[in-house]
């Protein structure tokens, strides 16, 4: 588990995860609304060299940046109930960019078959703080965990 002390810390933590990101990774964010999730995305952004304005997918499903070292394919699924696979996400999925995925739990069986699983808990007392566990779905995901780690342990 990572503890994270602050806003500063998230921000850190996520530009790290932007800058080891290959492309076809998969990484699925999940924790209660207000953990974090979109300012963890925009971190990753950063990351990846994406200077534009990251917004909430909530209503658009998707949201493609193309401008970073690679594409950033955002999703927020919260409000899918079915037919996920008509959406045709997993391209995506297996595509040319790093896919975020808020609430992916959502996506059932549509989920990607290897992502890496970040879930964020806020601190009971000190609002500002989240720990943050990392599950690895797969071989590809756990070789994005580790280098995560080996990045964010430097």
């Amino acid at each position: 588990m990572i503890t994270l002390q602050n806003l500063q810390a998230t921000e850190k933590f996520a530009a790290v995860i932007g800058e080891v990101a290959y492309a076809g990774d998969n990484l699925v964010l999940t924790g209660e609304l207000g953990a974090g999730k979109t300012t963890l995305t925009k971190g990753v952004a950063q990351g990846l060299g994406i200077e534009q304005m990251i917004k909430s997918p909530t209503y658009t499903i998707i949201r493609e940046y193309a401008s970073g070292r690679l594409p950033l394919y955002h999703m927020d699924v919260y409000r899918i109930e079915s037919g996920a696979w008509d959406l045709g996400l997993d391209e995506y999925f297996e595509g040319d960019g790093l896919c975020v995925i808020e609430w992916g739990k959502q996506l059932q069986d549509a989920a990607p078959l290897d992502y890496l699983e970040l879930i964020i808990e806020k601190d009971t007392i000190d609002e500002n703080k989240r720990q943050v566990t990392l599950k690895a779905f797969g071989p590809r995901a756990e070789d994005f965990k580790t280098r995560i780690e080996k990045e964010w342990g430097h």
